[in-house]
């Protein structure tokens, strides 16, 4: 089970978080800065309890509706740009409102609030993972990986992609087969 927090925005909040977690014997699979993920769904009791723990010491637990908004968000995220080959016909913002049936900018103010992003950060992060990926396991082009994530043209793509990484894409491309190359020393 998923459970969002507000405020979180460093390692020493997470480390005040699991411990709380572990004072009320919540266990957990891991806690992210404005997230916990949980073995198995907590009872109303536990939440209180955590809510109360979590305020404390300057946190705030965000309500379920807002919880499954997120995660709504995230899905319709990922939903084009891993499923959707086709080209949007309407803007991103408006295709993720209309998703998750909520005003973008209330949205936005929501996910940056737990996540510490803006939607549109978030976004391009996770399409510059995509392109990695895309890059070291797929057999495609620049101009199909363009396409394929939704960029007006290869060098929007490429100047994003230099950008948040520092490299070009055939650069990335490049040093990831010369990694192979080298053998392992033990």
């Amino acid at each position: 089970m998923k459970l969002y927090i507000k405020n979180m925005v460093c390692d020493r909040c997470k480390r005040t978080v699991k411990s709380e977690l572990d004072k009320i014997g919540i266990q957990f699979i891991s806690v992210k800065i404005g997230e916990i993920d949980t073995e198995k769904v907590i009872s109303s009791v536990q939440r209180s309890q955590l809510a109360a723990a979590l305020k404390q010491c300057g946190f705030e637990l965000i309500g379920e509706s807002n919880n499954k908004l997120i995660e709504k968000l995230k899905k319709a995220i990922l939903d084009v740009e891993h499923y959707s080959d086709e080209d949007l016909k309407i803007s991103f913002s408006d295709y993720i409102s209309m998703s998750v049936d909520h005003n973008f900018i209330s949205l936005n103010k929501l996910f940056a609030e737990i996540e510490g992003i803006t939607i549109e950060k978030y976004i391009i992060k996770r399409k510059i993972d995509r392109i990695k990926e895309l890059l070291v396991y797929e057999d495609l082009n620049l101009d199909e990986i363009a396409r394929k994530m939704h960029y007006s043209s290869t060098a929007a793509l490429t100047n994003q992609f230099k950008q948040q990484t520092g490299l070009t894409p055939s650069h990335f491309k490049q040093l990831r087969f010369c990694k192979n190359i080298i053998p392992e020393l033990n």
